[in-house]
């Protein structure tokens, strides 16, 4: 007798399923009569054991769960509870602690699918949940055992983007242990609080807290620094990435500059400070970000140079190439860390209350630099149009935010960044008038409430509402035309010069990164998570996290802790040296496919190829979505564990026993 004869003649499995139906308190039983359903699910065929449970997720749901399966030798388990997508992998373990295949278990939803949307139904809510369950049982019965499989795990790490967040990410791995690159578009490390003047609530001078985290970064040994460079392509999966970088000219070689600034001092060409200075002062052709740049090397502009090679013969170590090219590098990676920053809004296109049509409505970043120190006024806050200081300053709150014309949604740091300039305003200024115009101060976390009140204690003027009219007079003063819902005026309020408190969006630059990792994206724009919850920093993809601004908008502090949160989750693949991938995966039939590559650009995660007229499915890679097999024109492509006669049965069984 051969194998297969072996495999056909073999006795058929005895089913014995147990069903157990969670009440979840009251957001089941609620709206669902759970005994009754576990009553109906009894009578059904290869149903050993069905019974109504309090909380199947808690301890004791779980041994009861796991007792049933010794005790009455149950090879299938159905649960009734709330969603699968949080709760499915604590009922896998479970089963699988009881010795049952985790691939053996069907979950069946009565919580979203049912008792949610039809909680003042009781009677048809408990009907409907009897079919749910009926259809889950029929698609038990056809379950098959799968397994995951372990994939080797590169013990490297990749950081895209080194602003705060990258930068902490980078160094809580690197203290580990981990080799990472830290890959910067930028000519510097830092990000956008290199820009900033103080940071709230305790106004520490930034780059007093940053410029000492830059010096930490580069003198990590575990840390490899990738400036002026970005990620080009991407291919692989969990523990096997392969990345390609492409690293920008900067004109010069980088290990022979010494950040001395000679070369600036004799160029000749000036052009407006548009990347850090905010179009306010003037850089030259060939310069240095800023004065706490890391790496502190200079870059030539080459689409303003005029070759006229001053810098090379200022240059006495003669580190300045005027022919350089892009180069490109290759890494191997196991895992990678999105922290890519974000833009602020642009009020210039819509003319944002008088943005780009006034001199003096200017842009929260353009005030930071203003009055920082070091910034090209050396700290003076003066007006554009005449660069007199001004007497009255107004901010206005939710600008390209909470509003249906640009974004819906709050930016979260805004209110505290105004809070935090007018504070600095009256500290520097105090004969000044400081107004904030707003809808609602947002002040949520710790001693920001205690911020909020310090600046209503220095004098600073709050006015309920935003102009709904911004005009200019012949003195170049802002009129700006408020109703003040607190009292019901109307303000009309003459400024010197009026601030906008441009909220944050996603970036052209962490788009590009979106779309080379395949990430998913939420409706705001900036990459999602795989759940707001549970997987704050965590993709849908194996092995790759975001964090930071990446993710949404958020604070100095939430940022840094985000990217604690991704390096925590990144070494745990890092320490262990190996990934478990998932058994539910798109299965080919060889003799049926005719390689006509059809599902391949359908494939969200780029899990298959065709090579030699053969289709080739990365297991890792594969998600089992099925988007391949429904794309199928000949059937070829299976869904293990959601294979067409399980879907079927299921379907067969909505009306199978009529009345319920």
């Amino acid at each position: 007798m051969t194998e297969q004869e072996a495999i056909t003649n073999e006795e058929p499995e005895e089913l014995r399923i147990g069903a157990f139906i969670c009440e979840c308190g009251v957001n089941i039983a609620g709206a669902v009569d759970c005994y009754a359903v576990a009553d109906y699910i009894s009578t059904l065929p290869n149903v050993v054991t069905s019974v109504a449970v309090c909380f199947t997720c808690s301890d004791a749901g779980q041994a009861e769960i796991k007792n049933a399966i010794k005790d009455l030798n149950l090879n299938r388990v159905l649960v009734a509870s709330c969603t699968p997508k949080t709760h499915e992998p604590i009922f896998r373990a479970c089963v699988e602690e009881a010795g049952l295949n985790q691939y053996l278990f069907e979950f069946v939803n009565i919580r979203e699918h049912c008792s949610w949307i039809h909680m003042w139904e009781k009677e048809d809510a408990t009907r409907k949940a009897k079919e749910l369950v009926r259809m889950g049982v029929a698609r038990a019965a056809l379950l098959e055992p799968l397994e995951s499989s372990e994939v080797p795990v590169t013990n490297k790490a990749l950081v895209i983007g080194a602003g705060v967040t990258g930068m902490q990410a980078a160094m809580d791995i690197g203290d580990m242990g981990f080799q990472v690159y830290l890959v910067e578009q930028g000519p510097s490390i830092g990000g956008k609080m290199a820009q900033l003047d103080k940071t709230f609530p305790t106004n520490d001078c930034s780059i007093c807290i940053l410029g000492p985290k830059m010096v930490e970064v580069a003198r990590n040994e575990n840390i490899e620094i990738m400036s002026y460079s970005e990620v080009e392509e991407v291919d692989g999966y969990v523990g096997n990435f392969k990345v390609k970088v492409k690293h920008k000219p900067r004109y010069l070689n980088i290990d022979e500059c010494t950040g001395c600034g000679l070369c600036t001092e004799k160029c000749p060409v000036e052009v407006p400070y548009t990347e850090f200075n905010e179009g306010i002062g003037t850089r030259k052709a060939i310069y240095t970000p800023f004065p706490q740049a890391v790496p502190l090397r200079a870059l030539v502009d080459k689409s303003i140079c005029i070759d006229c090679g001053a810098c090379i013969k200022a240059c006495e170590r003669g580190a300045i190439d005027m022919d350089q090219q892009e180069t490109f590098s290759e890494l191997d990676v196991g895992v990678i860390i999105v922290t890519a920053g974000y833009d602020v809004y642009d009020p210039e296109p819509n003319h944002d209350f008088g943005f780009g049509l006034y001199d003096n409505v200017i842009t929260t970043m353009e005030f930071e630099r203003l009055i920082n120190a070091s910034g090209p006024t050396m700290g003076k806050v003066v007006r554009p149009s005449d660069v007199q200081p001004p007497k009255r300053i107004g901010f206005v709150q939710c600008v390209g935010s909470r509003d249906t014309n640009s974004n819906i949604y709050c930016s979260s740091f805004c209110c505290m960044a105004s809070l935090k300039n007018a504070q600095l305003l009256k500290e520097k200024y105090p004969e000044t008038e400081v107004y904030i115009m707003y809808m609602d101060m947002r002040t949520p976390f710790r001693m920001y409430e205690e911020f909020y009140n310090r600046a209503r204690d220095m004098g600073i003027r709050f006015i309920r509402g935003r102009p709904a009219e911004v005009t200019e007079n012949e003195d170049h003063n802002i009129i700006a035309r408020i109703e003040d819902t607190l009292t019901n005026e109307i303000v009309n309020l003459e400024l010197d010069l009026m601030v906008l408190s441009v909220g944050a969006v996603a970036s052209e630059s962490t788009e590009t990164v979106r779309q080379i990792l395949k990430v998913s994206k939420a409706a705001d724009g900036f990459m999602m998570e795989a759940h707001p919850k549970l997987k704050p920093v965590d993709t849908t993809l194996d092995g790759i996290f975001i964090g930071g601004m990446t993710q949404g908008p958020k604070d100095i502090p939430y940022s840094i802790s985000q990217g604690s949160a991704c390096a925590a989750r990144a070494t745990r693949f890092l320490a262990q040296g190996k990934a478990l991938t998932e058994g539910i995966t798109a299965k080919v039939d060889e003799d049926i496919c005719v390689g006509c590559g059809v599902c391949v650009p359908m494939c969200p995660f780029q899990a298959l190829s065709v090579e030699d007229d053969k289709l080739k499915i990365i297991t890792a890679l594969c998600k089992g979505c099925g988007t391949c097999m429904a794309a199928c024109p000949t059937g070829a492509l299976n869904q293990s564990h959601f294979k067409n006669e399980q879907l079927l049965a299921q379907v067969k069984n909505v009306f199978a026993y009529g009345e319920v």
